[in-house]
């Protein structure tokens, strides 16, 4: 490929991904301030032009990247979506950070001040600098949270791109990420960013067995499916009759769970009955309690299956602290196997995925 083509194809490249972020933000419930966050992007382009990621893609790809998950994967706003775009210009450019509150405002500007300060400042190679740091981010949430929801976003692009980096550096991304920033998502009730931290961080610091798992999963797909509809059929029916609306679907549990309960357990792979979880997520009826509706659905499917009194958790009347809501069942399904079923609003789902954010 010619130079000339090589460099069309990589701006068709960002202006798409740029799209995209715009595409997700208008899909939120945010107030559409496109112009801002159009703004934002122009400058962090101009800014970061020349520069390359390790990968060797346009570095303005790590910002969008980053932007997206801000926007579409924890729900912030446009505030925050600027601040996303502009999160490495003062670390990495000639910009300062009084450049940026005279051409965005204080707001962005002390996000991305926030950002930089953490960036430039953080882990040492040993734990006690590593505790230091956690406490300073904690600090720092007390002024402004949206400073460690950005930060999260960005440690989960660069988690998601980290093939590219030395293994040494792979190493020292890792340790950072299980010891920090996993626990931090969790404690903000992002379950789904915490469960992917910690799936990519055993992927790299333990791949045989990540791999060797994951074939595992691969080929007991099959059968998961077989005991999951003769689950399902049943159960679909009693909940049509309710008249509501949901969804219900199979989530296999990842990687990094199983391992952990299989050396805990001390027990195989085919020794786990819980591999995957159904999921049933309903819309509010206006004026119906939310409560109820999930404890109609309970009695619906232990009218069906055999219940296990002593695997229900009923975070729907008492939250977890991060704010999760569910109401946890298992029952036994009729090909013999044990089946954990959560059932949640749609509002509790928004919560369980966002979680501080939603």
């Amino acid at each position: 490929m010619s130079e000339d083509n090589k460099i069309l194809e990589e701006d068709k490249m960002v202006e798409d991904e740029f799209q995209a972020l715009l595409n997700d933000y208008l899909l939120s419930n945010h107030r559409k301030k496109v112009e801002v966050i159009t703004k934002a992007y122009n400058l962090a382009y101009e800014a970061h032009k020349g520069s390359r990621r390790r990968s060797g893609e346009p570095y303005i790809m790590h910002p969008l990247a980053v932007a997206r998950i801000v926007s579409k994967e924890i729900g912030l706003g446009s505030t925050s979506i600027s601040a996303a775009l502009l999160h490495d210009v003062v670390e990495d450019t000639d910009y300062t950070v009084e450049d940026l509150e005279m051409i965005f405002g204080e707001r962005v500007a002390r996000i991305v001040d926030g950002l930089t300060k953490i960036s430039s400042g953080m882990f040492g190679a040993n734990v006690s600098a590593q505790a230091e740091n956690f406490r300073k981010l904690l600090l720092t949430m007390s002024n402004d949270i949206r400073v460690i929801l950005i930060k999260i976003a960005d440690r989960l692009h660069n988690m998601r791109t980290l093939s590219s980096m030395a293994p040494a550096k792979q190493y020292k991304i890792t340790g950072e990420t299980n010891y920090i920033y996993a626990p931090l998502a969790h404690r903000l009730g992002l379950f789904a960013i915490k469960t992917e931290l910690e799936e990519l961080c055993f992927k790299y610091e333990h791949p045989e067995t990540f791999a060797d798992i994951t074939e595992k999963i691969k080929d007991t797909a099959s059968e998961r499916n077989t005991i999951y509809e003769n689950f399902a059929k049943p159960v679909v029916v009693e909940l049509d009759k309710m008249d509501i609306k949901y969804e219900m679907r199979a989530r296999v549990k990842s990687v990094y769970s199983i391992s952990n309960k299989m050396e805990k357990k001390k027990v195989a792979f085919n020794e786990i009955y819980d591999l995957f979880a159904v999921r049933i997520i309903f819309e509010i009826y206006p004026g119906m309690d939310e409560k109820k509706q999930c404890w109609d659905i309970y009695s619906a499917i232990t009218d069906i299956y055999k219940l296990r009194p002593d695997r229900i958790r009923d975070w729907v009347s008492r939250p977890k602290s991060n704010g999760y809501q569910a109401l946890h069942l298992t029952v036994m399904g009729p090909d013999g196997k044990w089946i954990e079923i959560q059932i949640r609003s749609r509002r509790m789902d928004d919560i369980a995925e966002k979680g501080f954010a939603a």
